[in-house]
Order: structure tokens, then sequence, then C-alpha cells
């Protein structure tokens, strides 16, 4: 499938990870059209993040191209949520201390 000459070519920002008004305007920064085939609400969304893109960034597509973007779901609606490190982490320190297995003959605290 070719570009029809005197259409210019433009690359495909990487919009993943973007909430979606930062997606829209990075899209429309680079000349593109953003839709959300999942999203009926997709002109008033604003916080939830890319978590797919098509086409991929990096690729050549004419300009006024639709990409089609995908988001988390969210809690409770089905998504797999970000699963990066939350900060900030519980304090350390304190006396580490091994929990009993499930039926195990010995334990490993001993009663005081």
């Amino acid at each position: 499938m070719g570009i029809p000459p005197g259409t210019h070519e433009v690359r495909v920002p990487r919009l993943v990870g973007l909430m979606a008004v930062d997606a829209r305007e990075a899209a429309s920064s680079h000349g593109l059209v953003l839709t959300a085939p999942d999203r009926t609400d997709f002109p008033r969304t604003v916080v939830e993040y890319v978590v797919r893109q098509y086409p991929p960034p990096g690729a050549e597509v004419p300009r006024d191209a639709m990409v089609y973007v995908w988001f988390d779901l969210g809690e409770g609606e089905g998504g797999g949520g970000v699963r990066e490190p939350r900060t900030p982490r519980p304090p350390s320190g304190g006396v580490p201390r091994e929990l009993d297995e499930p039926g195990d003959p010995r334990p490993a605290v001993s009663p005081a």
C-alpha cells in the first residue's frame, strides 16, 4: 500500500504511557488523528493512560492518518492495572520474623 504523491509522511510518536489528553495533543502535533475504538467517551477521556497503540511508535504514515489507542480499564473493570512499585515504601527496621508453615510440626517462633 503506497502513499499517494504529494502526501507527507510523519512518524507515529510513542503514546503508550501518556494520559489521554497528552496522547491527543502529541498525535495532533504530528498531524495525526487519534481514536479509541473501545471508548465511546474518548473525546472526554482525560486521565486514563494509553496501554497499547497501533501503528507502533516510529512507523511512517501519511499525515492525517488514524492512530488507534487502548486504555487500561482500571480497577474493577477487568484491566490488568499498573504494577510498578509505589512510594513511599514501608519503613525499614524492626525485628524480622519467620512465620510457621501450615502444618509444620516445628514452630519457627518459640512461645515466650
